[in-house]
């Protein structure tokens, strides 16, 4: 197991958390996206489909086929996916510019209806931002290895989403989700991004 690591100056001697300074996309990514509040349930919605593809690889492989997935997934727009039939199953099979994962690819359209579905009661944003915790409930963590890979939120927003009928949402996914759009904050103490 490795050290714990802190945040490392970047180049342009701004201090950040050590992952995003390993490739230039990471470093984008990091400094405007990660962390970031997202709100909107198609914005959402992609974010779940795009960590679900995620899971088993690294997140590099999804960020530089994003583009590729937005067209593919016409947008990530709820209404679009949700209405996407066995030819549309078998275009993205056979798009390689996408992770052409059969249960990742049916977990994405089933998950379209499912968010469809939330929107009588409230929405997918609505539901997803019902469990982001209380900022104050956790110190800034100091290197990574004060960050964790679950919470108890996050095991609570995965069985929730589960329940809804949503695929490839583990507790593990979940908490990705809630890092990248800002329902935690885990850029370390130090990071220029905090």
């Amino acid at each position: 197991m490795s050290e714990p690591v802190g945040v490392v100056t970047g180049e342009d001697g701004l201090p950040r958390c050590p992952w995003g300074l390993s490739t230039p996309d990471y470093v984008a990514y990091h400094d405007h996206e990660w962390g970031v509040p997202v709100h909107g349930d198609d914005a959402l919605f992609e974010r779940v489909c795009l960590e679900a593809f995620q899971s088993g690889l690294s997140w590099i492989t999804i960020l530089r086929r994003r583009e590729t997935f937005r067209a593919a997934f016409k947008g990530f727009a709820i209404d679009a996916v949700a209405e996407f039939g066995e030819a549309d199953r078998e275009r993205l099979l056979a798009d390689p510019g996408i992770i052409r994962n059969r249960a990742k690819v049916d977990a994405a359209i089933a998950n379209a209806a499912a968010a469809r579905a939330l929107r009588d009661d409230g929405g997918l944003d609505a539901l997803i931002w019902s469990f982001a915790p209380d900022p104050a409930a956790r110190p800034a963590p100091r290197g990574t290895g004060d960050v964790p890979a679950t919470t108890p939120e996050s095991v609570a927003l995965a069985k929730s989403l589960k329940k809804h009928g949503f695929r490839f949402v583990g507790p593990t996914t979940a908490y990705a989700l809630m890092q990248a759009c800002g329902l935690v904050n885990d850029h370390l103490a130090d990071c220029a991004y905090r």
